[in-house]
This record gives C-alpha cells, sequence and structure tokens, in this order.
C-alpha cells in the first residue's frame, strides 16, 4: 500500500454532494478527508487539477479482456492501459474466455493469471453453467456477485441457454444466492428461425435482418416475466431499442427489479454507420436507427438505466475482415467510453451546465455500477473511499487516431472522431496509474475485489442531474 501523503486539490471536485472546489487528502491508499482546504504536512504530495473535473475513478463493468485463451486480441496488460487512459480503475470482467470462467475454481485461476497484469481493481462476473445452475445459490460473494447468462449466441459466446426449464431454473438459483443476474437478452430461437428462412447474409446490412430488435423484445420479456415470478434481480446488458427501453422503465415502474445498461456503441453509431465502416461496427446486440439512438440517449438524461459500459470486445482486423457471415460482432471500448458520453452530453445538450454532465458521468460510471454490484470503497469521493481519482479537462479537443489506441487490437471504430475532453491523469489506491503529460503509466498491481456487503439500493439519477 502507499503510506505517503497526498492532496489532490481541485476547483471542481464532483462528489456526491455535488461539484464543488475541494482537496482530497489520501494516505494508505485510501481517502481520508474531503476538505475546503488543504491541511496536510508540508511535506506531503500534492497534486493540482487546475481546471479539470476530478471525478471517482470509473467503473466498466462490461469488460472482455480475453484471459485466458483469447489474448491474440487482448490481454490485461494491454486492456488495462486503455482503461485508465480513458478514466476507469475498475473493471468488471465477462466469463467468455477459453475456458469459460463458469465456477469458483475458474475463477481463482484466472485471477492467478491476470496477478501482476493488471493497472486496474477488478471483479469477474461468472458464467451460467446451464448444466448446473445451482451454483448460483450457493455462489460466495467474496468470489463474484454477479453472472453473466448467454440467451443468443455468437462467435465466443461459450454456453446458450436455449432450454426455458433452464433459464427458470438459473432465475431461482440466482434468487436463493441474492446473485445479480446480468443477461445477453436476445432469443435465440427467433434467430434461428429468421436464418433458416433468410439463408446467408449478402452484406453487414443485412446482419441487423437476421439479428432484429424483436428478438430483444422477445428475450426482455422473458427476463422480465422471470424476474417477476422469482424475485430475482436482472440487469439487461447492452439494450439497443426504443421498446427494449420502454418495456424494463415500465417493469421498473411496477417494482421488478430489473435494470438494464446502454453501451457507448450504441449512443455513437446508427445503422447509417455501418453502411460505412462495416464490420467495424457489427456488434451483437446490432446496431440500430437514429430513432433508437435517439431513446437511449434520453433515457441517459432522464435517469432510466442503471449503468453504461464499453462492452469492450476487441477482436484483431483479419478476424473482422474474414468477410460478411464469419466476421465476429464486437468492437474495443473502454478507453472510448467516457470520452464518447462526454462528447455525447456536451454536444446533445450544450445548453447544460457541464456539473450537471461531468455529476451524471460520475453516478453511471461510479456509484451506480459500484451499488449494483457491490463493489466497497468504489464509486464515490468520500472519506473511507478507496482513492481513486480521474482528473478530465472539459473542453479539451482531439482526435483519435490509430496511434492513440491500446487495446491490442490496435484498431478502433472512433479512429477519425473529433472529441471534446480528455483525461489527463488517472489515480488509483493514491497513485498515478495514468499520466497525460509524460504518456507514462503506473505499477501493474491492480488487485481481486470481493464483497461480503448487502446489494445497495440502485436509485436512479434524478432528471435533473
Amino acid at each position: 500500500m502507499n503510506t505517503d501523503t497526498t492532496v489532490v486539490t481541485a476547483r471542481r471536485l464532483v462528489t456526491p454532494d455535488g461539484v464543488r472546489p475541494g482537496c482530497v487528502h489520501i494516505a494508505d491508499g485510501r481517502i481520508t478527508a474531503v476538505t475546503d482546504t488543504d491541511t496536510a504536512p508540508p511535506d506531503a504530495t500534492r497534486l493540482d487539477a487546475g481546471d479539470a473535473y476530478v471525478l471517482p475513478g470509473l467503473i466498466d463493468s462490461h469488460v472482455h479482456f480475453r484471459t485466458p485463451g483469447l489474448t491474440h486480441k487482448e490481454d490485461w496488460e494491454h486492456g488495462s492501459r486503455a482503461a485508465v487512459m480513458g478514466g476507469f480503475t475498475t473493471v468488471v470482467d465477462m466469463p467468455n474466455t477459453v475456458p469459460p470462467t463458469l465456477s469458483p475454481e475458474a475463477i481463482l485461476a484466472k485471477s492467478a493469471e491476470i496477478s501482476g497484469r493488471s493497472l486496474v481493481d477488478h471483479r469477474f462476473h461468472i458464467g451460467l453453467d446451464p448444466d448446473r445452475p445451482e451454483i448460483l445459490a450457493d455462489l460466495d460473494p467474496a468470489l463474484a456477485t454477479s453472472a453473466k447468462i448467454f440467451m443468443a449466441g455468437h462467435h465466443t459466446a461459450p454456453t446458450v441457454v436455449r432450454d426455458p426449464d433452464q433459464l427458470a431454473r438459473a432465475f431461482a438459483s440466482a434468487a436463493a444466492g441474492g446473485v445479480q443476474l446480468v443477461l445477453h437478452a436476445e432469443d435465440n430461437a427467433l434467430f434461428d428461425l429468421l436464418d433458416a428462412w433468410r439463408g446467408e447474409p449478402g452484406s453487414y446490412l443485412d446482419y441487423e435482418q437476421r439479428r432484429p430488435r424483436s428478438a430483444g423484445i422477445v428475450a426482455v420479456a422473458k427476463v422480465i416475466e422471470l424476474a417477476r415470478r422469482y424475485g430475482t434481480r436482472a440487469h439487461i446488458l447492452h439494450l439497443s431499442s426504443a421498446e427494449e427501453a420502454d418495456l424494463v422503465c415500465a417493469a421498473q415502474a411496477t417494482g421488478l427489479p430489473v435494470t438494464f445498461e446502454v453501451t457507448g456503441h450504441h449512443l455513437s453509431f446508427t445503422d447509417s454507420d455501418t453502411r460505412r465502416l462495416g464490420a467495424r461496427t457489427r456488434l451483437s446486440p446490432s446496431i440500430r436507427g437514429q430513432a433508437d439512438q435517439d431513446r437511449l440517449w434520453e433515457a441517459v438524461r432522464a435517469g432510466q438505466p442503471t449503468t453504461l459500459g464499453s462492452d469492450h470486445a476487441p477482436h484483431t482486423i483479419a478476424e473482422k475482415t474474414r468477410g460478411v457471415t464469419m466476421s465476429p460482432p464486437g468492437l474495443p471500448g473502454v478507453q472510448e467510453l467516457a470520452h464518447t458520453v462526454w462528447t455525447g452530453m456536451r454536444r446533445r445538450w450544450p445548453e447544460e451546465h457541464p456539473d450537471v454532465a461531468a455529476a451524471r458521468l460520475a453516478h453511471y460510471l461510479g456509484a451506480a455500477p459500484a451499488d449494483l454490484f457491490r463493489l466497497p470503497g468504489k464509486g464515490r469521493i468520500v472519506p473511507g473511499a478507496d482513492a481513486d481519482l480521474t482528473f478530465l479537462a472539459p473542453d479539451d479537443t482531439w482526435m483519435l487516431s490509430a496511434a492513440d489506441v491500446r487495446a491490442k487490437c490496435g484498431w478502433s471504430a472512433y479512429e477519425g472522431w473529433t472529441f471534446t475532453g480528455r483525461f489527463t491523469r488517472t489515480l488509483r489506491a493514491g497513485r498515478t496509474v495514468w499520466d497525460a503529460s509524460t504518456g507514462a503509466f503506473g505499477a501493474y498491481d491492480g488487485r481481486l475485489l470481493s464483497s461480503t456487503t448487502a446489494p445497495a439500493s440502485t436509485r436512479k439519477v434524478p432528471a435533473h442531474v
């Protein structure tokens, strides 16, 4: 642990009580005080954030860092570099690796493999083994508090739950164990039906016709009914359409514990971009139309999602250019996510004070995922929390090039985009892990996070925040 004393001075400190000037005092890797003035001893290390916003270290609860078995396209050294450059100090990694992370033993093996290779703290979503859903009823929260279910398959999905009885057993077991389900909610049987009727796609745009919104709507309806039946907490990942958003919001209004995530990709691209970019924006769920993107931005402003996620899912250029039928869905995004959302908020709502946007970013990528996935000490700038901070220069304008990309795959669908706002420094446990002024990274000693605390409320952010 870092035993030095550090004080961070900010004119725009993003706290749970609002944005204000202040000083964050740090010792032994934790925040010891948040004060109006610098009261640290003379020999303390001092960092002045200037006009940058100082936010809690961000949390990306949806990444694929591809370890073990798929490290030819991503690994924890590269993925965590991309993360800290994007303001993230904590990630929650998905289970679809080789072999998949389907047991507590697999979690421990994965943790051992990445030890000493990560700039960020981390947690893992355990994958559902359809043949052993009862594991979730006795899952040790020190190892995992959430379980991933694939209701539809794609190139890296290891276990797809097609049997309704298996899905029901999973919901029942998760409810018994207090496990948060996270779901790829598309209906695989509907895809099979369309594939048998339409045949092989002839263009990248045909992909959306074979992976349409109807499959998401059907699957979300099933999730809502199972949550109603068993009381299971269910989080819909990468929600892509207006109808799905309306269904989840309606379910929440009745008191059901169903929440959803929006990705930066679905906020950034539409099907018209696919005409130009082809495989670069092939996703699962598919990129939808402008009306869907507008509905998702409306949801973000109204406080309807619980989290934002990158769905950071790199593939090599060779894999992405295999052709229309073989190109895998997925693209890198952890480095881009917060930049994308910040830029989108500033441009869509230019009349909005940037303090409001900063508080919103801190909520969706800080407090809310910390609560949902039981990450104590994360997501808030408060005394006693981990000293994870990131500095956002809100008005810096810059263009992303391939040379900026830190994901191992070496490319980004956002190449050539002009962003507003840049993360200039990221601290984890009080130590700098990314410094844009020098291009230097910190120590690769990110730790596996455990939790034995009860789940906190998933309160929605008010519309005015």
